[in-house]
């Protein structure tokens, strides 16, 4: 599912994107955290599929699954 994304220097400033398009992950995560629907995505974003968004949401899963966070001493 993952290989719906793209990292390339020369498409938004290497940020994932969704691949063929200019429409980076974190859009996709930003309207579905603001209460967006998938259907309301993809009204928006014609040129994105439902595989588009699942992709999107495992890139996100994989990226914080791979990522240590150290808790802060206060």
């Amino acid at each position: 599912m993952t290989d719906r994304i793209e990292l390339n220097p020369r498409v938004c400033n290497g940020k994932p994107v969704i691949r063929g398009t200019r429409i980076p992950v974190s859009v996709i995560l930003d309207c579905l955290a603001v209460g967006e629907s998938w259907e309301e995505l993809l009204k928006g974003y014609p040129e994105l599929t439902r595989e588009d968004i699942a992709a999107a949401l495992t890139y996100a899963k994989d990226s914080i699954e791979h990522t240590d966070i150290l808790p802060i001493a206060v």
